[in-house]
């Protein structure tokens, strides 16, 4: 049985450490694992992106989101150039532990676009337009 399967059935208030959630985490053959970023005062959602075990912990350790770039094949701190950082507020796993869910402080947009989310191009019947 899996930890997250016997994660299941706990009491709420269940402490399990760190080191123990990471070693189950099923990172995919490249080592990486879905992140959602969201907004942690309005709960939008602002992106998604990729994580190795060493950007976990970078992000956990320094309070800064660090992703893994998978184009450039390095790490990136959100807003390293931009500015735009990203503070983590607190870090959740879903239930199966195939994604990581991220409340984060944002300062500035979130996307390279300059827009405040990546999610901007919305489907409308048989058209996709553009969100302010």
């Amino acid at each position: 049985m899996t930890l997250f399967k016997e994660l299941e059935g706990a009491a709420s208030g269940t402490r399990v450490p760190l080191a123990k959630v990471l070693d189950a985490l099923p990172f995919n053959e490249q080592g990486l694992i879905p992140v959602i970023a969201q907004d942690h005062m309005t709960k939008t959602v602002l992106m998604l992106a990729w994580m190795d075990r060493h950007a976990v912990e970078r992000t956990l350790d320094e309070g800064l989101v660090c992703y893994f770039s998978r184009s450039r094949q390095t790490y990136w701190q959100k807003g390293e150039t931009s500015g735009n950082v990203q503070e983590l507020v607190e870090m959740t796993f879903d239930c199966d532990a195939d994604a990581i869910l991220i409340s984060v402080a944002q300062t500035g947009p979130a996307c390279h676009t300059n827009r405040p989310s990546c999610f901007y191009l919305r489907v409308e019947k048989d058209e996709v337009s553009v969100k302010s």
